[in-house]
């Protein structure tokens, strides 16, 4: 079996079997992780935060709590690249990619020596939810070869899961997020994150279009919690799985949401799995209008609503649709 040190070499690197899961955060991305990691050979990599460090945002989440019409999120590379001092400039790609395509491997060739290690795994699949994902284009052009599952949920739901992290005592308080207090706070937070939502959406989709159709798969979060072992099954063929359906139902029943200890699933806590739709009764329509002023386009794009909803909802609780049942 290859020690940490075979892992790293390149005749032995761990390239060419990484498989990211991009998307969303809150998306069940954690779900989907517990599943592949009952999976023989699979080496789970649980948010490495790639993308938090390599794609800063700008404007600073503050600008979200003006009046004014919300602005275009962005990253710090997309005003810097062109500057000859920016670390990750442009003209000097070819310098760092390749430096931290190494770095990359390095530190993750040491992690899965380790579990393969403790496992007795020989030639290990890694799997990596990065929840950073917008930066899932410069990871797909660092590794080409690498397998990719663009997992998609509608953002009102994310969005909604994210004001629940944003409460009390959650689970997310722990990792530096602090309790909403008013109206205009809770609002803030509604239209950052459907930025957030929208921006890396739109660049795993991009990444989605220009990588190897037989090296990626897309999987919605809906669909995922309709027909689990179906969609697993799916997953399997891009991660270079090919286990039996009746061990794809043994993993779906032994990862189930009923699975996880009463105390550490539902409001609050980083297993949530509130109910698709949920958003409508947890947000005011003043705060549906400012969440699809921002999504609605986007959410039509992807047939989580119909034009005329998105429009009413977007114009405020006067012109807003009835809710659907």
């Amino acid at each position: 079996m290859p020690d940490s040190t075979d892992l790293e070499a390149p005749e032995i690197s761990i390239a060419d079997r990484l498989c990211w899961i991009f998307g969303s955060s809150r998306s069940g991305s954690t779900w989907l992780l517990r599943m592949l990691s009952g999976l023989d050979r699979v080496v789970p990599i649980d948010d490495p935060h790639i993308g938090h460090h390599l794609g800063v945002w700008r404007p600073i989440p503050l600008a979200w709590a003006s009046e004014d019409e919300p602005p275009e999120l962005r990253i710090l590379a997309d005003f810097k690249r062109d500057h000859d001092d920016y670390f990750f400039s442009d003209r000097y790609r070819h310098a760092w990619m390749p430096a931290l395509r190494e770095l990359i491997l390095a530190r993750f060739g040491a992690q899965v020596a380790d579990t393969a290690r403790e496992l007795d795994i020989d030639r290990p699949i890694v799997v990596v939810k990065e929840p950073a994902s917008h930066v899932a284009d410069w990871l797909l052009e660092i590794f080409p070869g690498s397998r990719m599952i663009f997992l998609l949920r509608d953002g009102r739901d994310v969005v909604d899961s994210w004001l629940d992290a944003y409460k009390e005592g959650s689970w997310a308080t722990s990792e530096g997020a602090y309790p909403l207090s008013t109206r205009r706070e809770r609002e803030a937070l509604i239209r950052w994150q459907s930025s957030v939502w929208l921006r890396r959406t739109e660049v795993v989709q991009r990444a989605f279009r220009a990588h190897d159709p037989e090296r990626r798969v897309m999987v919605r979060y809906e669909d995922l919690r309709a027909r689990p072992a179906e969609e697993l099954l799916k997953v399997c063929g891009i991660v270079s799985a090919d286990p039996p359906m009746s061990r794809i139902e043994e993993i779906v029943n032994s990862r189930s949401y009923e699975s996880v200890p009463a105390e550490q699933r539902g409001s609050g806590q980083a297993i949530r799995r509130a109910e698709p739709g949920g958003w409508r009764k947890h947000m005011s329509e003043r705060e549906q209008a400012a969440m699809h002023e921002i999504l609605g386009p986007k959410l039509v794009e992807l047939g989580y609503t119909s034009d005329a909803e998105a429009a009413a909802r977007a114009e405020g609780p006067a012109a807003a649709l009835p809710s659907a049942s």
